[in-house]
């Protein structure tokens, strides 16, 4: 009998990251900002299967707070009064775009029965957090106030996101609540909603998966500095009160640093009264979304959301 221990990862994610460390590329935060940001639009675009062809896609812009916001949207058909998802890339405020989270959005598209817009919200360090989220809130009012523009029904409005897009989706449903936009979901993919706090799984997988503790450290020294109006637009598990927030789609790896800050966060949400579907993909790692080229999980949990948007956008 060996006495090696068992990998937690699948055979798929262990093989994977061997292959990675066998490549020995140079990790994202030993690289200067635009390098890291082009090393990873060429990462998804290496391991994401490639967006599916639709009959809709039209790149437009959103006004902002500060300037313009570069938009997509993607459909299945040009049919008027169509449910629409916002979606809000991951990349931790410093890295990731449109393209990024493309693949995904056109399965979404698809299969949800509604439309998708994705966002490049403005990055760190060059706009210090909370301007993504400045960003997202922005392009959310528009879509509830002027997207029937584009052939959107502002009474079905959805908002979801990954990684740090998670966290921003998280804190744009708070804010939307608190102005009054009605919300039939908020889908979010392993969020990061606080910081400080050492979870066990932030100690067990922040050494051994691709989202390391440097990494983590790295994207949040670039992010912060700007001028944070309360702590729960970057920490949304501190906001004061989460009743009356969208109900809640939180689908999360098992192998992450932020698995365990997603079962706090459905948690908090619960005791609010908030409806809550929690998912956990076994044996995987955060960005496996990303990764459908080569961990089959990715196409399960794109399916799955876009099932829980087609029964949001039904109620």
């Amino acid at each position: 009998m060996s006495d090696t221990p068992r990998s937690p990862f699948t055979a798929a994610v262990q093989a994977l990251i061997d292959n990675v460390k066998r490549a020995g590329f140079p990790p994202i935060h030993t690289q200067p900002v635009e390098m890291a940001r082009q090393s990873y639009r060429m990462g998804v675009g290496a391991t994401a299967r490639p967006p599916l062809p639709l009959p809709r896609v039209e790149n437009f812009e959103i006004p902002g707070p500060t300037g313009p916001i570069p938009a997509r949207l993607w459909a299945a058909s040009h049919e008027p009064d169509q449910p629409v998802l916002l979606y809000l890339h991951g990349g931790g405020f410093v890295i990731g775009g449109i393209e990024t989270c493309e693949a995904m959005c056109t399965v979404l598209a698809q299969h949800s029965g509604g439309a998708v817009v994705a966002v490049d919200y403005r990055l760190a360090p060059e706009h210090k957090f909370p301007a993504g989220l400045d960003d997202s809130f922005a392009a959310l009012q528009w879509l509830a106030e002027h997207g029937h523009t584009r052939g959107l029904d502002r009474n079905r409005i959805a908002v979801g996101g990954d990684s740090a897009g998670g966290t921003l989706a998280a804190s744009t449903a708070l804010l939307a609540r608190d102005a009054g936009i009605p919300l039939v979901l908020q889908a979010l993919f392993y969020p990061s909603v606080q910081l400080g706090m050492k979870t066990e799984s932030f100690t067990t997988y922040s050494a051994s998966t691709l989202l390391s503790w440097d990494l983590m450290h790295w994207f949040e020294k670039n992010a912060q500095g700007g001028a944070l109006r309360e702590r729960w637009h970057r920490e949304p598990l501190h906001a004061p009160d989460h009743a009356q927030v969208a109900p809640a789609w939180i689908g999360l790896a098992e192998c992450d640093p932020l698995t365990d800050e997603g079962h706090l966060y459905a948690e908090r949400l619960r005791q609010a009264g908030v409806p809550v579907e929690l998912r956990v993909w076994p044996g995987v790692i955060h960005d496996f979304i990303n990764l459908g080229r080569f961990i089959p999980e990715a196409a399960d949990a794109h399916q799955g959301l876009a099932a829980a948007l087609k029964q949001a956008y039904a109620r």
